[in-house]
Formats: C-alpha cells, structure tokens, sequence
C-alpha cells in the first residue's frame, strides 16, 4: 500500500476490540488482513479509474467495532444500542477535497441498508468556524454526516459529537 497503511501503520485497528499496537505496524496489518479474509471488517472502498482505492469508510456492528472515542463520556450516558457504527474514514492525500469520503459515506449507508439497516452511529469533529487538522478528521465531520440525514447528539469532546440516523433496509417486492 502506497501510505504504509493510515498514518504510517494503523490499518484501521483502533476500533476493534484488539485495539491498535503503537508499535508494529506490521502486526496491525496481519490483524486486518486476518480479519478482513475471515469476514470480520467492512468498509465502503472508494476506486480510481485505474482501479485503485483511493479512500474508504469502515463501518461494522457495535461487538465489530467495541473501542469508541471520548469513552468515558459516550459511557457517562450509553446512547441507545446501536445497530452500526461508523468508526474512520481514510482518504489518500492527493485525492482530499474531491469527495472520495462522501463517496465513502454513501457507499457504507448502502451497504448497511443492505446488511438489514437500523440504527448507524458516528463520533465526529465539528469543523464550522474553524480549522481541524486532518490527524482529527479520520472520523469525518459532522457535517458530512449532517449532510447525509444524521442528527447530531450529545458533545463527547471538545469538539466531538455523536451523529446517528436510522437506515431503512431495501424494499423487496
């Protein structure tokens, strides 16, 4: 992979219960690689014309993806039991701002919807008024999500919030 995986080494760990290892990327890689050939991960992938991914959104069950942000203040006051939960966004620096996370986002809703739907949640950086740096942004804004029909909840962080919506699963018939 042409980034060393996220920030050199995370391969989206950091949400599994296994958590990440700090210090060997190389073990984060075989966790995922583990995970994703024994159906343990998903994300929504985002290609290029070429066919590589340019970006992703991974998204799992709540057992899937245990670790949360801001927990001590999600736990102050459990939200009610998620179906899904949205945990990071990757985007290849030279393809920002040209809508790989919206891509990513929308791909992951459809999938979810797929999946049986229900209730997605997010923790998320308001980012209105002021400049984030991107290392906060690996859970996307709010306001993407906002965009997307997610109503934001209770602030768990300085400038972190809870977005959830409910995702219809398709109409069959």
């Amino acid at each position: 992979m042409r980034n060393n995986g996220v920030f050199g080494g995370c391969w989206c760990m950091g949400g599994y219960p296994e958590g990440l290892s700090r210090t060997d990327p190389e073990v984060n890689r075989a966790n995922k690689h583990r995970r994703v050939h024994e159906g343990g991960a998903h994300a929504a992938l985002v290609f290029d014309e070429h066919g590589r991914a340019q970006g992703w959104c991974q998204y799992g069950d709540p057992e899937e993806l245990a670790r949360v942000k801001h927990r001590r203040a999600y736990e102050a006051e459990p939200p009610e039991h998620p179906d899904w939960r949205i945990q990071c966004f990757y985007v290849d620096p030279r393809h920002r701002g040209q809508g790989i996370a919206r891509a990513a986002l929308e791909g992951a809703l459809e999938q979810i919807a797929e999946h049986g739907g229900g209730l997605v949640e997010a923790i998320s950086e308001v980012t209105t008024g002021r400049q984030a740096h991107g290392r906060f942004l690996f859970s996307a804004t709010v306001e993407l999500f906002e965009q997307h029909g997610f109503t934001r909840g209770r602030k768990l962080g300085k400038h972190a919030y809870l977005v959830s919506r409910f995702i219809e699963p398709p109409r069959t018939g």
